[in-house]
């Protein structure tokens, strides 16, 4: 049910501003007519007016393979523009030297298309022919336009010029000298290019050469055999002596070890008692002799002493031999321990002296290692200047053959031709804008008039803004006819149905014995204020009451020009002045049970003609004789009366015009009733547009009820 009832009020809401906006298109479609047609008008005649201009294209294709060195190794290469080389193709081809060119060979500094400018040029001397030229140029170049077509290599040259073949020979011209500028430039840079291509070897091949000396003049000095600058770790003389001493150390380390471990054992069998159990001992040629030699006399002497006896000389003898052989038995084996300890020294003292020759060959190494990573350096360094120099040598050849190759990179694959019809102005386009420009300008006077039309636009407005609630809403009349006529012509008419409706709501739901002085007023003149007390009064009168208008407004006196029949030559002024009597200046009315008392002519005096309790004592005899009285007061803004006199009424009617009365004024005016102790019902919203909804909730002129209402 939400979900339908916010659909509905957005479908309500959608309406009352489809509805406005027809309203006032309706009510102003004269001036949005008029600005429409004449902004629209306006623009013809300026389309008309401007001159056809025409543009031609022609189409350059850039091809990258046209240069001589786009191949490698006797193989062509399929070279590639990227999107920033193809954008500075598109800046080159609409250059100031390309126009200057242009300029020169087309002699458009005789052309008065384009020479024009040189009269507006204030800001730079035109002194020179260069100078003009320069200008002339920048002027066609506003004419240029240089695209590339989507993603290809082909570039658009579009000139604009009043005269389609001017604009052609242009295009082509462009196109060619583009092609011709960049040739020549190319050629001359590369030119330029080979010449410093040539300084530059030369002073690479010196800076090669010279690392190269220096490299391997440090290798020769630090004694290094052979660069290491691609593998590292070069070899040097000390490095070829290391390993061999490294080899003999390693043996005499051997050998040293194995001379105490003999020594170590003869000692230890010598503590044993035991010399002749030492292996070098046994293993001595002599000491096999002399043992050999102690056994044949050890076997003799067994025998000569027990032939002879111990005592025996032959015994005594060979026991002195014997003696003998054991005493050189003694000194051999001490000898041969005396040989293996020096054998020990011997051999530690190579070692030792081993060990001193490689520390200091190891020491000599590290030199050696910090000389041949610099020689290293130095070789790394000769070869980048050398490889740098390689590199430099063969771009200074592909310079060489671009500067003798005289091939463009672009060509002209279409020629511009000559423009069968301009491209500006597109006058069906510009003539359909026009008419929406002309549109919005109609609508833009409209709103404008509708903002500053001020007022209020709707009864949910006004009764929002004070609080006090809408009676009735009274319609415009058409012209030509007169409002307060048509409650007595046409009794029936949506106006007469207005006032019973405003009669209906301010007496319908209120005890009528208590309401009988009624007051009419409004904010400022000219709202239908005198208009609506007459018709007001009327309308009570047909309905058999006993009523009396009574004109309070003595400056307008207004009354007497819309009812009918003759005035009196007395009125209200003469009775408050007391030169008449109350009876004398009541007159009959226009309707039966109406009667009226009226201001004869304007009355303008500074007295206080309505103070001292005349007005009082005039209303307390009214009272007794009428069932209501209605009051014509004056407007509230900027006169004392009408605040006055609507403090000694009843109920007090508010005159609002429609759209028309400012709202601060109407704000103000109700607030002076309440202050003063008034009684301010409602409003009647007064010369509505009958076919207008914005008057809020009340539709009954709409055209549904045509049948209720007399048109005629």
């Amino acid at each position: 049910m939400e979900v339908r009832h916010e659909a509905d009020e957005y479908e309500a809401r959608l309406a009352d501003v489809v509805n406005v906006v027809s309203d006032t298109i309706r009510r102003r479609w004269l001036v949005l007519l008029a600005v429409t047609v004449g902004v629209f008008l306006l623009g013809v005649v300026l389309i008309s007016l401007m001159t056809p201009h025409y543009s031609a294209t022609a189409k350059v294709r850039l091809d990258p393979n046209r240069n001589p060195l786009a191949s490698s190794n006797g193989q062509q290469a399929r070279a590639e523009l990227s999107d920033e080389a193809i954008e500075t193709e598109v800046k080159a081809a609409g250059s100031l030297d390309v126009a200057r060119a242009i300029v020169k060979s087309q002699r458009l500094m005789d052309d008065p298309e384009f020479t024009k400018v040189l009269a507006a040029t204030t800001n730079t001397p035109l002194h020179t022919t260069e100078a003009r030229e320069t200008v002339v140029a920048n002027e066609l170049l506003q004419h240029v336009t240089i695209a590339r077509e989507q993603t290809t290599y082909v570039l658009g040259v579009t000139v604009e010029s009043i005269d389609p073949i001017k604009a052609a020979n242009l295009a082509n011209a462009f196109a060619s000298a583009y092609i011709e500028t960049r040739t020549k430039n190319r050629a001359d840079t590369a030119r330029e290019q080979n010449a410093w291509y040539q300084q530059q070897l030369a002073n690479l091949n010196r800076d090669a050469t010279e690392a190269e000396g220096r490299a391997a003049q440090f290798r020769a000095h630090a004694g290094i055999l052979e660069s290491s600058a691609e593998g590292g770790g070069g070899g040097t003389i000390v490095d070829q002596q290391v390993a061999p001493l490294s080899g003999s150390l390693a043996q005499a380390l051997s050998d040293a070890a194995s001379a105490k471990a003999s020594l170590s054992a003869a000692e230890a069998q010598i503590a044993r008692g035991r010399l002749d159990a030492v292996t070098e001992v046994l293993g001595s040629p002599l000491i096999q002799e002399l043992s050999t030699q102690r056994a044949a006399i050890l076997s003799s002497e067994q025998e000569i002493e027990a032939h002879y006896g111990p005592r025996h000389p032959e015994s005594i003898k060979v026991q002195q031999q014997l003696a003998a052989i054991d005493a050189q038995l003694n000194r051999e084996s001490n000898r041969i321990i005396a040989s293996l300890r020096a054998n020990v020294n011997a051999t530690q003292e190579r070692v030792d002296s081993l060990r001193q020759s490689l520390s200091h060959l190891e020491a000599q190494r590290e030199r050696s290692v910090v000389a041949s990573s610099a020689a290293d350096g130095l070789a790394r360094e000769a070869e980048a200047k050398r490889a740098l120099y390689d590199k430099m040598s063969a771009m200074s050849l592909d310079s060489m053959q671009t500067a003798t190759a005289d091939i463009a990179l672009a060509v002209i694959v279409n020629k511009a031709d000559v423009p069968a019809k301009p491209s500006f102005p597109n006058k069906p386009l510009l003539y359909a804008l026009t008419l929406m420009i002309a549109l919005m300008a109609g609508t833009a006077t409209v709103a404008g008039q509708e903002m500053l039309s001020g007022g209020f636009r709707s009864i949910e407005d006004l009764e929002a803004q004070l609080g006090i609630p809408v009676l009735a809403v009274v319609p415009k009349v058409t012209k030509g006819q007169a409002p307060a006529e048509l409650m007595l012509e046409r009794p029936t008419s949506m106006f007469a149905e207005a006032f019973r409706i405003a009669r209906t709501a301010v007496l319908g739901a209120r005890d009528e014995a208590n309401m009988k002085v009624i007051a009419v007023t409004s904010s400022l003149p000219a709202e239908g204020k005198t208009t609506s007390a007459v018709a007001f009064a009327r309308t009570l009168a047909i309905a058999n009451a006993r009523v009396l208008l009574l004109e309070c407004d003595v400056r307008r006196a207004a009354v007497r020009g819309i009812i009918r029949g003759g005035v009196a030559k007395a009125g209200l002024v003469e009775l408050l002045h007391g030169e008449i009597s109350l009876d004398e200046a009541i007159q009959p009315g226009d309707v039966p049970n109406l009667d009226q008392i009226l201001v004869t002519a304007p009355y303008f005096s500074a007295e206080n003609l309505f103070g001292e309790g005349r007005i009082e004592q005039l209303l307390g005899a009214l009272r007794a004789r009428y069932d209501y009285i209605v009051l014509d007061l004056p407007p509230l803004m900027g006169l004392a009366d009408g605040r006055f006199l609507a403090a000694y009424a009843d109920v007090t009617m508010l005159i609002v015009k429609w759209k028309s009365t400012p709202v601060s004024a109407v704000t103000a005016a109700l607030g002076w009733l309440r202050k003063d102790g008034s009684n301010p019902v409602g409003v009647i919203y007064t010369q509505i547009d009958p076919s207008a909804h914005s008057v809020g909730s009340l539709y009954y002129y709409s055209k549904q009820y045509s049948d209720y209402y007399q048109a005629a």
